[in-house]
């Protein structure tokens, strides 16, 4: 095979959607040779159907009090990483949930401002790998070649439910979304995540009766502080519920769907939240599957097919998001999501973008030797780190998008007096491939409290005492400080949480002073009078 061949590529993205550009964006930033296929004729093509009823669920706030653009990006969850500051969404949707078609004509003002190489209309039919380790791309009737494969799909396919007969019923991909369709019928929408509510919402003011169901309690991200479970501006149809105004809210298993001759849906059902076993058989005008989605690897050959997770919904990822299973296959954007799963943020622009930025860096380590970004201490001074710290933890937005999954590592050299500040990586390729066996170094991340209780009830009254003493009780994000040597922890420390998450009064900078005093003074001596010189 001819490496210089116009159809080779060190590295392919498939999709150009958020993560396929954002790639495209470091690619182009660290000159490799890559393209990027998409099989349709537009950058972001899913955003010109989802969500279904046009509002985006990812804020977009532009009025922060701040004017730095860093801390910005904590309240910004559509921008892409880039180095223009013309190139943020808050230029193109002054709305807080802004509409998608917005989003869309960013991301083609951003792909074509890097002059990203995009293949458009090149579906991909099949990937498979030649005797060299190769990956062989088959789109159309051109194929492609790459050393490394990157998939960035997004999870385009609905899931639907092993129900007998829910092949009788809609689907959310496709359903009406015009109200009036739905003049005086009762509804049944299966499933409770946003697309399901989303769905309610926009039928309440038409349908007799709207019921949601599906065996499981609805989460809320108000509670969990996971951004994909339901989402405020879509719970509408809770008050309708509550307040006894026709719809509901259903626990329950679906055994079996019929449609009889007459045009009505039968459901048996089986609850789930009662005691007992309780059987029932509800009567719908439309039944609608709004059951989530997942990932459509079907145009893999068996030979290579990536290992799964997830009940199928995301590939099976090492720390660096390679498939277990399949050399130099990586996954980015919500496919990355397999490693944080309903933990942190990997499922959404304001968090695979830094997974993305992460990707690039490892794969430059890994493949050409270049070193990850980092601030060299040239010796080691406590002061000096301790202001390095406090302005980290104070700024980082990918600190704090990706909450407990995304750290800041210091590593310490101790026979050397020197020290390393590394900043985003992923916690476990800290762990288990950077600082495997170093002697000492300690991550820095941000994170909420494990308590899981609901802010607005009694309950946050049971905190002993909201102090220093007590910041590990913190349900808000705060800081972590936490020392390891060579993965085994040897200390922790929380500083308290801040209503603005600001983490800079006295008692912050005192904790955090008392940390490296205590946790470092053992093994260093600070130098009075030696400057230091952090590059």
């Amino acid at each position: 095979m001819n490496n210089l061949s116009k159809n080779y590529f060190d590295y392919i993205i498939i999709g150009a959607g958020p993560a396929g550009v954002q790639l495209g964006y470091f690619m182009e930033k660290h000159n490799l040779n890559y393209c990027i296929l998409e099989k349709s004729s537009s950058v972001g093509s899913f955003f010109e159907k989802y969500p279904r009823q046009r509002r985006l669920i990812s804020i977009n706030k532009i009025f922060t009090g701040y004017d730095d653009l860093e801390i910005n990006l904590r309240w910004d969850w559509n921008s892409l990483l880039c180095d223009e500051p013309k190139l943020l969404f808050k230029n193109y949707s002054k709305k807080f949930f802004p509409h998608p078609d917005d989003f869309i004509r960013y991301l083609k003002d951003f792909a074509a401002h890097y002059e990203l190489n995009i293949k458009y209309n090149s579906e991909v039919d099949n990937i498979s790998k030649d005797n060299h380790e190769n990956f062989i791309i088959q789109s159309n009737t051109v194929t492609y070649r790459s050393k490394f494969l990157i998939v960035a799909t997004g999870i385009p396919k609905q899931r639907i439910p092993e129900i007998e007969g829910i092949e009788l019923c809609e689907l959310y991909e496709n359903c009406s979304v015009d109200p009036n369709d739905y003049l005086d019928q009762k509804v049944l929408i299966i499933g409770k995540g946003n697309s399901g509510f989303e769905t309610a919402d926009n039928l309440v003011s038409t349908a007799s009766r709207i019921h949601l169901l599906s065996p499981n309690i609805v989460k809320f991200a108000w509670k969990t502080h996971y951004v994909g479970d339901l989402r405020a501006l879509n719970n509408n149809h809770l008050d309708t519920y509550l307040l006894k105004s026709q719809n509901a809210v259903l626990n329950a298993e679906i055994i079996k769907i019929r449609k009889d001759e007459d045009g009505q849906y039968h459901v048996l059902v089986n609850y789930t939240k009662v005691s007992g076993i309780e059987h029932e058989e509800l009567s719908y005008d439309r039944v609608i599957i709004a059951s989530g989605f997942t990932m459509n690897l079907s145009f893999f050959d068996k030979s290579i097919k990536p290992q799964s997770a997830h009940d199928g919904k995301f590939p099976r990822l090492t720390c660096e998001w390679e498939s277990t299973n399949v050399k130099n296959l990586y996954f980015a954007g919500v496919l990355s999501h397999s490693r944080d799963y309903k933990k942190a943020t990997s499922g959404f622009i304001h968090g695979y973008r830094y997974n993305c930025k992460a990707l690039i860096q490892m794969l430059l380590r890994k493949n050409y030797e270049i070193d990850l970004p980092v601030h060299k201490l040239k010796t080691i001074c406590l002061s000096k780190i301790h202001k390095l710290v406090l302005n980290k933890i104070n700024r980082s937005s990918a600190l704090w998008q990706q909450f407990g999954f995304f750290g800041d590592v210091l590593i310490i050299e101790v026979q050397e007096n020197k020290a390393y500040y590394l900043e985003a990586l992923p916690c476990d390729y800290i762990h288990e491939i950077l600082c495997k066996e170093r002697e000492e170094y300690h991550l820095f991340t941000l994170e909420y409290g494990t308590r899981h209780f609901d802010p607005f009830s009694n309950e946050v009254q049971r905190v002993n005492r909201f102090d220093m003493e007590n910041a590990h009780e913190s349900d808000f994000l705060h800081p972590v400080i936490r020392k390891y040597s060579r993965g085994k922890l040897i200390s922790e420390k929380h500083l308290l949480e801040d209503l603005d998450g600001e983490f800079l009064r006295k008692e912050h900078i005192d904790a955090l002073h008392e940390y490296f005093k205590t946790n470092m003074a053992m093994n260093h001596t600070s130098p009075k009078k030696k400057s230091i010189r952090i590059e």
